[in-house]
Parts: C-alpha cells; sequence; structure tokens
C-alpha cells in the first residue's frame, strides 16, 4: 500500500472511532497554503478538536505521537489559527494526536491523546 493510501486509511479509521465516541466530524484533510489538518471535530462536549493522525506499521521505530515534533506542533498550531480564523469558530479547543497502529495480519488499533499539546 501506498503512503498516501496508508494515510487516508488511518484518517478514516480514526475518524470512524471519533464519531463511535460522539464526536462529529467538521473537516478531513482541511488544507490551506500554511500546512494541513487531518481531522477538525467536535467533541461531545462541544470542543473542537484538531487532531493529527499518525499510523505506523508492523515493526515502525518509535510511537507515531513522536513524529509530532515542535516544528509539527507549531504548523499545525499555524494552520489552526487559520481555520479558525476563516470559520469563525468561537469555543474551547485542543490539539489531539490519534495513533493507528497496524498490527500483524493488517488489523488496525488506535491509541488517542487528547490534549497531546497546547
Amino acid at each position: 500500500m501506498k503512503r498516501k493510501e496508508s494515510g487516508d486509511q488511518g484518517e478514516a479509521f480514526a475518524a470512524r472511532y471519533l464519531e463511535s465516541l460522539g464526536y462529529e466530524i467538521l473537516e478531513r484533510q482541511w488544507r490551506r497554503r500554511c500546512g494541513e489538518l487531518d481531522l477538525i471535530a467536535r467533541s461531545p462536549e462541544g470542543v473542537l478538536c484538531f487532531v493529527e493522525v499518525k499510523r505506523r506499521g508492523p515493526g515502525s521505530i518509535g510511537l507515531p505521537r513522536e513524529f509530532v515534533d515542535g516544528r509539527k506542533q507549531e504548523k499545525l498550531r499555524k494552520t489552526a489559527g487559520a481555520y479558525l480564523a476563516e470559520s469563525g469558530e468561537d469555543c474551547p479547543a485542543r490539539f489531539d494526536v490519534a495513533e493507528v497502529f497496524e498490527e500483524t495480519g493488517g488489523v488496525l488499533r488506535i491509541e488517542y491523546l487528547e490534549n497531546a499539546f497546547e
């Protein structure tokens, strides 16, 4: 499976997971010149969640969250700011990370980190 297809599959899996918990998916792969937000969702409590999805296959080195480093966080903050300015949303917001692991045999598993960074 190509990297883009794998990433898209991970994002779809994370979106289904969130929906099963009562989240509303507002946007998928929201892109602007400053960057991309994988998922934008509203939690059942009304919190706007900017979700970075990271997928890793069997035998991958490191946890997916480790790839959301300081540089990536800054880019996500900037892109989230663009979304907020454009959408006019006025509510609490947070940055989450959805770690999608591909187990042996292709089974996907998710670890969801709320408030992964500020």
